[in-house]
């Protein structure tokens, strides 16, 4: 018994050790874990990093942006007798967010004391070189400008106007920006910057510990992200790659990228990328990004000329730019504006004197922003459809393209007005119970250049576009074109050759009659052909067009635009040729310029966003139809409105203008046309409803009031047609079918193709005091 006691103290030695053994064992699986777990954690931040290094070189060494295409309306000239009246001046200046004051001491400013004009042009950069800018005076009296000269700024003849931008074609994610390079940045601007967003941006590696440190207490105290320590290149980071979540594993990632950025990259591209990619404001559904965009957005201006109260307005904007919104927020954005000012000041990097001038201005933010989102929906549509002939959707989206178009802002405007004006007009006179809608044309009669398009009376209403889908039967707009065919054979047709305007069936081989009748279900016998086009016949054009052939006919409207085939049936004859009021403006534009195939544009010039011509689109024609015809043709439109169906345009136009034109009108008033044309401008106006009801309108009712309160209020020239060689003008009289004297009562002094002039000659049958007063006419 005495031999077990040691023995115990034995096993009680070795019961002590085994704790001490387990507890190593613990300790050492403990680290292996935790070592193999930090190795694991590292082969995964080796494998995170990685992949993001991989994340910020492909966006930073690939295509940064998808720069959408910007469309600008043409620039307006000024100089000595430009056509342009005082109040279609003051409102494109408005539109161009140009400040009217007392005087324009400063870009993008204008005084007006009566008719009397000062404006402080802006300049821009054209595909033909840049427009400096410059102080200008003039007057302007009778609608044209008188006294012009340059005050202040190169000397020239001529100068243009910063065009307006209408509208642009986006990518998805609807972010706008204008690039800009470091080069651009205006004096003060990089020194307010990185005094107010990152004073060590030169000196850290992407981070700021110092500034992390301290936002991270502040947050864990908070218990969430409720301060940033951001860098300049944070700040790209989350906005280049990053989602806005304020979460502690975002702002992790934020700062890796930014090493890996700074790491890849130096200062001068970083800060270059980050002047292009800050989120500066809101237009719409569009997001405006980066300091080139938003130096327009806000003042109007390219950002290389932004002063110092400038500059610091867009730096104060980048701490929250719905906050400090100019527009909604002008006292809070001025504060931290002038505070933005005081820190220059007070860091010596702009002097006393400089800093109170600056914080004497007052914002000079334009009222309405010169970037503006798709004002004419209507006209980009056109705009679009022709871009695509050339161009893919994609790279119109994304390559930065500037596209200077033909659309005059102020033919545009006076447009806009004037049908939704004559449309409310003609409802209330009409009493009717049903919305009327219209579509407008406007062209340079010259060029085919379309200077204004209204696809509906609501012109904001980016919807159906009436004036390019809008496709209906056109009337008697086809009249002047079944008599060109007929006068183009002056052996069988001239304009004094009587034409039967009687009643008549047509019956056809399945046993169909048709039986044309005239608008007033009269007919009028006998009638010289320039009457019949004046008044608008029908019984005596169908009678012209059958005999010189209905497939004659369609072969001159597709040699003069129409590109849809045309059914050959005896019906075309009185319109019932579907067509677009551009379609009717292509064509009308032909017999406005002697017989050539002008095709409408849109466009002048495409370039790349370096200002480098891409396309040039330039004036092309051909003459496809005898310009002698045309000639004879356009003498009947001008009897049209001088004595036929046009004749009330005169109420509110001068006669001196000798303008041409054709009214149309379908069944039960379903579509009302007006095509004409002056020395300058061809217009087309349709009036109907989208549901293709009647209304109890004619072309003389409803589309010419549209046409003639359009043309009232724009500045034209008169329109005296070109004779050509092979044209004579002879005293005749018609109903005689010969030759007269110019005093008789019954003389018309008629345009002939050389050889189809009457050889008889009637004597005068006027009275005696007629004759008396031919003889002193011919003394005196």
């Amino acid at each position: 018994m005495k031999k077990s006691a040691p023995k115990r103290r034995s096993n009680g030695k070795s019961n002590k050790k085994r704790p001490a053994s387990g507890k190593s064992g613990f300790r050492s699986a403990l680290w292996r874990i935790c070592w193999r777990l930090g190795l694991v954690g590292i082969v995964l931040l080796a494998g995170w990093t990685v992949y993001l290094d991989a994340v910020v070189t492909s966006r930073f060494e690939g295509r940064r942006w998808e720069v959408p295409s910007r469309v600008y309306a043409r620039p307006l000239e000024l100089y000595d007798g430009a056509a342009v009246t005082a109040a279609g001046l003051s409102n494109e200046l408005s539109q161009l967010g140009y400040g009217k004051v007392r005087s324009a001491t400063d870009r993008g400013s204008y005084s007006r004391a009566g008719r009397r004009f000062e404006i402080h042009t802006r300049g821009f950069r054209f595909p033909d070189g840049q427009e400096p800018d410059r102080r200008i005076r003039f007057e302007i009296a009778d609608d044209r400008v008188t006294g012009f000269r340059v005050t202040s700024g190169p000397q020239a003849s001529v100068v243009r106007l910063d065009p307006e931008q209408i509208g642009g074609i986006y990518p998805a994610h609807k972010e706008d920006r204008v690039l800009i390079q470091l080069d651009d940045m205006p004096e003060h601007f990089e020194a307010a910057l990185l005094a107010t967003e990152d004073r060590d941006f030169y000196d850290h590696w992407g981070v700021a510990p110092l500034s992390i440190m301290r936002a991270l207490w502040v947050n864990l105290q908070a218990g969430r992200v409720v301060q940033g320590g951001s860098t300049l290149t944070q700040q790209l980071v989350k906005n280049l790659y990053l989602t806005r979540d304020q979460t502690l594993l975002r702002k992790g990632n934020e700062a890796l990228m930014s090493l890996l950025l700074e790491l890849h990259y130096d200062k001068p591209e970083i800060l270059e990328t980050y002047l292009n990619e800050v989120y500066l404001g809101q237009a719409g559904t569009r997001s405006i990004h980066g300091f080139g965009l938003a130096s327009q957005f806000y003042f109007g201006e390219p950002f290389n000329d932004l002063d110092l109260h400038e500059v610091a307005l867009l730096v104060a904007i980048i701490k929250g730019p719905s906050y400090y919104d100019p527009r909604r927020h002008p006292e809070r954005v001025l504060k931290r504006r002038n505070l933005i000012i005081n820190m220059l000041a007070d860091n010596g990097q702009v002097s006393l004197k400089e800093a109170n001038k600056a914080r004497q201005k007052p914002l000079d933010v334009v009222s309405k922003p010169s970037y503006s989102n798709a004002r004419y929906p209507a006209y980009l549509d056109l705009v679009r459809r022709h871009l695509a002939r050339e161009y893919r959707d994609e790279d119109l989206q994304s390559e930065g393209l500037r596209i200077f178009t033909t659309l005059d802002p102020g033919i545009q405007y006076t447009t806009e007005t004037a049908v939704e004006r004559t449309l409310t007009q003609l409802e209330r006179g009409s009493k009717a119970d049903f919305k009327l809608e219209a579509a407008t044309v406007v062209t340079s009669r010259d060029s085919g250049e379309v200077l204004a398009l209204v696809g509906g009376r609501d012109p904001k209403f980016a919807g159906f576009n009436r004036a390019v889908d809008a496709r209906r039967p056109i009337g008697s707009l086809i009249k002047p074109f079944i008599y060109l065919t007929a006068l183009s054979h002056p052996d069988r047709y001239t304009l004094i050759t009587p034409i039967k305007d009687e009643p008549f069936s047509l019956v056809f081989d399945d046993g169909r009659r048709w039986e044309p009748q005239n608008y007033d279900r009269e007919s009028h016998g006998l009638v010289p052909l320039h009457q019949a086009l004046a008044k608008s016949y029908n019984l005596a054009t169908v009678r012209v067009g059958l005999d010189v052939g209905v497939d004659a006919v369609i072969d001159n409207l597709q040699k003069l635009g129409v590109g849809e085939p045309v059914q050959s049936y005896p019906s075309m004859l009185l319109g019932s040729v579907n067509l677009s009021p551009v379609d009717v403006a292509s064509i009308y534009q032909g017999l406005a310029t002697s017989g050539f195939n002008t095709p409408l544009r849109t466009i002048r010039e495409v370039t790349d966003a370096d200002g480098e011509s891409l396309t040039r689109y330039g004036l092309a024609v051909d003459q496809v139809v005898d310009p002698a015809a045309v000639h004879l043709v356009q003498y009947a439109m001008q009897e049209v409105m001088r004595e036929g169906t046009g004749r009330s345009a005169y109420r509110y136009l001068p006669e001196e203008l000798g303008l041409a034109g054709k009214t149309g009108t379908t069944n039960d008033g379903r579509d009302s046309w007006f095509a004409g044309f002056s020395g300058d401008l061809v217009t087309v106006a349709w009036v109907g409803r989208d549901d293709n009801g009647p209304t109890a309108l004619t072309g003389a009712t409803g589309a010419l009031p549209v046409w003639s309160n359009v043309m009232s209020q724009i500045p034209q020239y008169g329109f005296s047609p070109i004779v050509p060689a092979d044209v004579q003008y002879h005293w005749v009289n018609s109903e005689e079918q010969a030759l007269t004297n110019e005093n008789c009562s019954e003389a018309r002094f008629v345009p002939f193709i050389t050889g189809s002039e009457p050889t008889d000659t009637v004597n005068c049958s006027g009275d005696f005091t007629q004759r008396l007063r031919g003889w002193f006419e011919g003394i005196f």
